[in-house]
């Protein structure tokens, strides 16, 4: 029995989005004791955007794995639905998605095994503002935030342009001139080989080279041209 003076807290709506009937019924079972009413579900990526648009909820839960790409279906929602919140649930974390997620618009990136009551304390932590994130992926964030910051400056003498790689993309490179392997490198750097293979297209990208080996003679010829001309950073 609630007494007359208990402050009882808003209560939210929520458009639960997930594959799976049992994991919906759960995750709704924890979010009624924290006034998280869910008033939609949805069991794929297109269901999720259109059922998000035709009830506009407060805050969408949408599985990762959802079938159709539940970090699309973030996007998407958060592109015609700006001011709702938008946390992904996923079965297996890993960097990529995480930051996949984060650019799709998302306010917070939570394991699927997350306790019961610590799921609706996250969610309603991201109404008021918060980021909803374990401490693990956070420490990978701020990782992934330093590594973006520390740059590698090159002058393209061949391309007659200058390119900026960042730490973790020299590393890469500097990994695969030492000619190892694309899952050797992840194991070394603790990502994955997707995350790996993403870091070295935006290293072709930045070089205008068509191949890796190509790429390594470029930044051969950078570092060659940077020992003649030692004022260049």
């Amino acid at each position: 029995m609630v007494d007359e003076f208990t402050i009882l807290p808003t209560e939210l709506t929520v458009m639960l989005a997930s594959d799976h009937a049992a994991t919906r019924a759960g995750i709704r079972r924890a979010l009624e004791p924290h006034r998280l009413r869910v008033i939609a579900e949805a069991s794929d990526a297109v269901e999720a955007v259109r059922t998000a648009l035709d009830k506009g909820p407060d805050v969408c839960l949408l599985s990762v794995e959802l079938p159709g790409n539940g970090i699309d279906a973030a996007r998407q929602i958060r592109q015609s639905l700006p001011s709702v919140k938008i946390v992904m649930l996923t079965d297996a974390a890993r960097d990529e998605d995480l930051f996949g997620a984060l650019r799709a618009g998302a306010d917070g990136y939570l394991p699927m095994s997350t306790s019961a009551g610590r799921l609706g304390y996250a969610i309603r932590g991201v109404v008021e503002g918060e980021a909803a994130l374990p401490r693990n992926m956070t420490a990978r964030l701020i990782l992934e935030f330093r590594d973006r910051g520390a740059r590698r400056r090159f002058s393209l003498p061949t391309a007659g342009r200058e390119a900026e790689l960042t730490a973790r993309e020299f590393e890469v490179i500097e990994r695969l001139r030492r000619r190892e392997r694309t899952a050797e490198i992840a194991a070394c750097l603790g990502i994955s080989e997707v995350t790996v293979r993403r870091h070295v297209s935006s290293v072709l990208h930045k070089l205008g080279a068509t191949s890796r080996s190509s790429a390594l003679e470029l930044l051969e010829d950078a570092e060659r041209q940077s020992e003649l001309e030692p004022g260049i950073p």
